[in-house]
């Protein structure tokens, strides 16, 4: 892979080649991916999607859009300082006119939309579309689909789903939002579709990134983009778009601490564990006489928080820039942060989030709540669109379709299509309007 390609400006639907240095400086090309993302609706919809704590009642939580704003910014951070050395190695690039800015804003609005696609109620809301087509109703389905269609929907997968709401045209909307192709490039961490499930243990191949319907876009990014092909199959599957390296770390430092200190200012880890587990990533720039003029928790743990996001910012641009060549072949099989030196405090503080946040008996009881409504709205809606498909829909399925926005009304012969255009519905949806949603269809009009 090369740079010059993988930094491509291209659009859906272009005819015509953007150039780097035709570029208008106060309004760039990858700034207004950041734009367009920050002001679409499914962007908006993160405001009220759980991040950890569903639904919580504090102020301070965060939620799927801080976390994905803050996640945003570590990754300009890391864009800007790996770019600033890539150019210096690659001076063609600077000949083009391209920027270390460039890298920054590439990687922020990859960042910043890396969660785009995931449904309401955390990554369980993912796991409860996949059991409602495994072992649910929605199992009357398979034999109308094909495998990869099956599994597109048993293992619904948020990455995926983030690229069809990106990319997916509508009528009178071609493309989606219409990013440039080098962001949509860095914003798929899982190059892949749906089978074979893991075929290696690369870290390409831990989940997949495209459903079915979105897959002829895909391999369009994907060869303008040079990404290297790595299955010798008729499956699709390439390496990453090295940028995505830079999404990952971001996203994994950003929850990695963030969650932690969410779950100590909430109560469910001791102040104790604070100090005891991160100094161990800060002992080499923490000034202990500031920690400890700080009268209240909340600010003793916001500063650890900084310092440890600071390290680990530096491992990751450390890692990248020397594995430089080993990303660009696709040799580099683990995420940033699984090579870097705090990989053993990292999972320290991860093993304390899973057994005192993650598995709290509030964010468990919530999960268990978001499943059964999940599976209640797929049921009613997908059941509404086939029998009006055939023809034979009953009142209540027409009122339910008067409910359901008129993007999401998909006539096709195809029963994946129409499948999936409802579960990308309910995946939109928010925490509080999915709640909503399943009060009225259950008869409850208060």
């Amino acid at each position: 892979m090369n740079w010059e390609q993988l930094l491509s400006l291209k659009r859906f639907g272009d005819t015509q080649q953007r150039l780097r240095a035709t570029q208008d400086e106060t309004r760039l090309g990858f700034d207004v991916d950041f734009d367009r993302i920050i002001f679409s609706s499914a962007f908006r919809s993160l405001q009220d999607k759980t991040q950890v704590i569903p639904l919580s009642e504090t102020d301070f939580v965060h939620t799927r859009l801080t976390h994905s704003l803050e996640v945003s910014v570590v990754g300009r951070t890391l864009g800007r300082r790996v770019g600033k050395i890539l150019l210096e190695r690659h001076p063609n690039l600077k000949k083009l006119g391209y920027t270390f800015n460039d890298f920054g804003a590439i990687v922020a609005a990859a960042s910043v939309t890396h969660d785009i696609g995931n449904p309401p109620f955390g990554h369980s809301g993912e796991k409860a579309i996949g059991e409602y087509f495994k072992s649910g109703k929605g199992l009357q389905y398979k034999a109308d689909l094909t495998e990869k269609e099956y599994q597109d929907l048993i293992d619904f997968e948020g990455n995926a789903n983030g690229f069809k709401i990106l990319t997916e045209s509508r009528k009178g909307v071609f493309g989606g939002l219409r990013l440039s192709y080098a962001t949509l490039g860095a914003f798929m961490k899982y190059p892949k579709e749906s089978l074979p499930k893991k075929p290696t243990n690369h870290i390409v191949d831990k989940k997949y990134g495209f459903f079915q319907s979105e897959k002829e876009s895909f391999l369009d990014v994907a060869l303008e983009l040079g990404l290297k092909q790595k299955s010798i199959s008729e499956d699709v599957s390439f390496y990453r778009h090295p940028l995505a390296y830079l999404v990952e770390a971001a996203d994994d430092i950003c929850y990695t601490i963030i969650d932690f200190e969410d779950g100590i200012n909430l109560g469910l880890i001791e102040e104790e564990f604070a100090l005891e587990y991160m100094i161990k990533l800060v002992k080499n720039t923490i000034d202990i006489k500031k920690y400890h003029s700080l009268e209240h928790k909340t600010d003793r743990v916001s500063y650890l928080r900084a310092l440890a996001i600071g390290v680990l910012i530096n491992e990751a641009v450390t890692i990248f820039l020397d594995n430089e060549e080993a990303i660009l072949q696709g040799v580099f099989d683990k995420s940033l942060l699984d090579k870097c030196a705090y990989e053993a405090q990292i999972n320290d503080i991860l093993k304390i989030s899973v057994a005192k946040i993650y598995k709290s008996s509030e964010v468990v009881e919530k999960e268990v709540a978001g499943y059964r409504i999940i599976a209640d709205l797929l049921d009613v809606f997908v059941t509404a669109l086939n029998n009006h498909q055939l023809g034979i829909p009953t009142n209540y399925d027409s009122l339910l379709l008067n409910i359901l926005p008129k993007e999401f009304i998909v006539i096709s012969p195809s029963p994946y299509k129409r499948i999936m255009s409802i579960c990308t519905y309910v995946s939109r949806m928010s925490d509080s309007y999915a709640i909503r949603i399943h009060k009225k269809i259950k008869g409850s009009i208060l």
